[in-house]
């Protein structure tokens, strides 16, 4: 049986690791290399990586601080923010990631998933999707979930998931950093029209949580989040040992 992923999340603007509740009022966290390897030997499967103000201020990502992560950390490591082009995948992964996450960058130019899958393949390429409900419909948000894009957060995954990509980020706007729990009913609409592996972002506030995410949905393959983690709220090893109490598979 396949193990069920818990990933933390690592929000990086202006070279720190911060976080806010729905995407707003930011407050620093931590460096992103110690935290990084901190999770990285704390039993985490995965990091993500986002530098969250790439897309909104017009810029590359920063690879300084991407490859002294990528050298401190020996679990895969997805990077996103300001991947725009081909070319962005391929300095991103030359700085260390095993994977790119793409979200504005996409809306933009909705070829680029296509492009990167056939040069990098589809398990390179993560798709992120922001998402808000707005009048009653699923939305996707740009821009670090600042900009309604008016498109309709369903077909757009779909549409994504065919032209390549091999994953999918799923961030309830609406739940994040609330700690009310994950947003089941849009991952369960995701899990309904994808069969790609779906991480749930966005909402866990307990270990609890996790275990409800799982129970309810087998088909979310990882649960993600920040501030637990970050503020010592949820120890990940315990967390995965409550995991597996609930018959619920994870490496211990």
């Amino acid at each position: 049986m396949i193990t069920k992923r818990i990933i933390p999340c690592l929000d990086v603007r202006d070279g720190r690791v911060v976080k806010g509740v729905n995407f707003d009022g930011l407050r620093d966290v931590s460096s992103p290399v110690e935290l990084a390897k901190f999770y990285s030997d704390g039993g985490a499967d995965e990091l993500v990586f986002y530098d969250i103000t790439a897309s909104s201020d017009g810029r590359a990502l920063f690879t300084d601080i991407l490859c002294e992560t990528a050298k401190k950390v020996f679990i895969p490591l997805t990077v996103g923010g300001g991947i725009n082009t081909v070319a962005d995948f391929d300095r991103v992964l030359n700085c260390g990631a095993d994977k790119v996450s793409v979200n504005s960058g996409a809306i933009r130019n909705p070829d680029l998933i296509y492009e990167a899958s056939k040069l990098y393949g589809d398990q390179c390429v993560v798709l992120s999707v922001d998402v808000k409900r707005v009048g009653g419909e699923f939305r996707v948000f740009a821009k670090g979930g600042r900009v309604d894009t008016g498109m309709e957060a369903l077909s757009w995954i779909k549409r994504c998931v065919d032209n390549g990509a091999g994953e999918i980020v799923v961030n309830s706007i609406d739940t994040d950093g609330v700690k009310g729990g994950f947003d089941i009913e849009m991952l369960r609409a995701v899990c309904d029209i994808v069969s790609v592996p779906v991480i749930a972002s966005g909402g866990a506030g307990k270990s609890d949580d996790f275990i409800d995410l799982f129970k309810t949905l087998p088909g979310v393959d990882a649960g993600l989040a920040a501030s637990i983690f970050h503020f010592g709220e949820v120890d990940i090893r315990d967390l995965k040992n409550e995991m597996k109490k609930a018959g619920i598979p994870a490496r211990i």
